[in-house]
Formats: structure tokens, C-alpha cells, sequence
């Protein structure tokens, strides 16, 4: 030490089990010290490494999940366009939009399989749709780019859902 003392000297083993909070804290102090030159032994770098794989992975599935939002109420306004939910639903998506262009990387593009998400936008609106009898026959693919999902106009994307294919 340099002759001051830190609140995270001394941390026990197996904190990051325990505490993850007071783990980072940790972490991220030994991580200055060391930017800072000072020689310190004690980085957890197996879970350190592991933590920052898992925040890229976080940011991912974040916008995974506002797409598939997204996806989940283009379906259902075109399901019922007279619902009285259907304003709520169009402020939903450009809102679903907004954190998902905030959150979105560009080397994301290359992982996101839209035609995973909007295959479970289909079933989780299929299961809020079960008081109609017949399932809708809703298109089997996804008819929207990231970039329409991204930034486009709800009302556009709404008239981009091709008609469902009756079976």
C-alpha cells in the first residue's frame, strides 16, 4: 500500500458469491490502483472477465427483448385494430424503439437472429390471444429489417405486417 487505506482492503474469499455489489466495488477499486500503477495481487481476473462477458451479453438480450416487444405489439394491433389498447400500444413501441436504439452496438447486428424473436413474438402473442377460437395465421416470417424495427414509424411497420395466411 502507499499509506492510505482503502474500504475494500482485505475482502474475504468468496465474495463474489456472497455480495456481487460489494465484489464490483472491489473489483473496480483494485482495477483503478492498478490503472493508477500501484501493484496490487488480489484481482479476482477469473470473475472479472467473466462479469464483462456477461454485461456485453446483458446489453444483447436487452434489446433482443425490446424487439420482441416490439414485435409482440405490431402483432397484436394488427390482431385487433379497433382494441381500445391500440394508442397505449403504438406509444409501447416507439418507446420499446427509443431503449432499444439507446442500448443497440453495431456489433450487435451480426448476432441478432430477428427470425428467432419474432418467432417468440408470435407464440407470446398466440398465448395472450387464447379467448379467440381459431389461432390467427399470423406470417410465418419476419417481414421487418433491424433497421425498420430500430427507427421505424409504427403506423409504417403496423401496414408492413403482410396479411396472415390463412390455413
Amino acid at each position: 500500500m502507499l499509506g492510505f487505506s482503502c474500504k475494500y482492503d482485505h475482502m474475504p474469499d468468496g465474495l463474489y458469491e456472497r455480495d456481487i455489489l460489494i465484489w464490483s466495488e472491489h473489483q473496480a477499486d483494485l482495477l483503478r490502483r492498478l490503472g493508477r500503477g500501484e501493484r496490487v495481487n488480489d484481482v479476482d481476473w477469473a470473475y472479472v472477465a467473466e462479469e464483462i462477458e456477461d454485461l456485453g451479453l446483458s446489453e444483447l438480450h436487452a434489446v433482443e427483448s425490446y424487439l420482441t416487444l416490439i414485435l409482440v405489439h405490431l402483432l397484436k394491433i394488427q390482431a385487433s385494430p379497433d382494441n381500445d389498447a391500440v394508442d397505449h400500444r403504438y406509444e409501447e413501441i416507439a418507446a420499446f424503439q427509443g431503449n432499444a436504439r439507446r442500448r443497440f452496438t453495431p456489433s450487435m447486428r451480426q448476432r441478432l437472429d430477428l427470425g428467432a424473436l419474432y418467432a417468440d413474438a408470435i407464440r407470446q402473442t398466440r398465448i395472450g390471444d387464447r379467448r379467440n377460437k381459431t389461432p390467427r395465421p399470423w406470417p410465418e416470417t419476419n417481414p421487418f429489417s433491424l433497421d425498420q424495427l430500430l427507427n421505424g414509424d409504427p403506423d409504417d411497420l403496423v401496414r408492413g405486417l403482410p396479411a396472415a395466411n390463412p390455413t
